[in-house]
């Protein structure tokens, strides 16, 4: 950083007072040696507090007492919500409440058709930063979630929570209509539509319309 000689001026006018400070003291009486001794000792108690509180932030300390995962200070209090149910953040819009005031932000673009965030590689406009650094993470081919019974990777972590329930049999996802249980919130969907009717998937060269793409 350059300064300007009217800026090194006022610099060296503050070292100058603050040296003589470090003599008189703010009474203007020379400070006896311990004094100076006692200042120093204070100074570096102040300056390792500190550094401790800079280590300190960011660290996760804080432990939920429901599922007993850890966060930071800030983080535990939005996270407990999950637990709570509480959503203090509410659309103008449509009403939908949420338990952050980002995730509201990012929701209210959807009215707005705001979408300040692109991707780097084919310029896909999204909401949220966080949607499209999962977005890019397609174009790199990186799955950072993968699983420790059988190494298969994934993009999300959402992707490896269903799949591991492959490994283990657990079947979380419900049919309200039959009660018949899933593995995968995309299976139970595809089994809803033989309650509904519905076809989504419409083949291009016969028009004939199916519940499932791969019928």
């Amino acid at each position: 950083m350059t300064l300007t000689l009217e800026e090194e001026e006022d610099v060296g006018d503050l070292l100058n007072t603050r040296e003589r400070r470090d003599y008189y003291g703010s009474s203007g009486e020379p400070q006896q040696p311990h004094d100076a001794d006692k200042a120093e000792k204070s100074l570096s108690t102040l300056e390792h507090l500190k550094k401790h509180q800079q280590r300190s932030k960011g660290k996760r300390t804080h432990c939920c007492s429901d599922c007993g995962k850890s966060f930071t200070s800030s983080g535990i209090t939005i996270h407990q919500r999950i637990h709570t149910g509480e959503k203090p953040f509410s659309c103008t819009q449509c009403g939908k409440s949420f338990t952050q005031s980002t995730i509201l932000i990012s929701h209210q673009r959807t009215h707005t058709g705001v979408k300040p965030y692109s991707c780097a590689h084919c310029g896909k406009r999204f909401t949220s930063s966080k949607v499209v650094n999962v977005h890019q993470k397609i174009h790199t081919g990186e799955k950072p979630f993968s699983c420790s019974d059988c190494g298969k990777s994934f993009l999300l972590s959402g992707q490896l929570k269903s799949h591991q329930r492959t490994h283990t049999g657990e079947r979380t996802c419900s049919c309200d209509e039959c009660g018949k249980s899933y593995t995968t919130f995309n299976n139970l969907m595809v089994h809803q539509r033989t309650h509904t009717g519905e076809k989504s998937y419409c083949c291009g060269q016969c028009g004939k319309s199916f519940t499932q793409p791969h019928t």
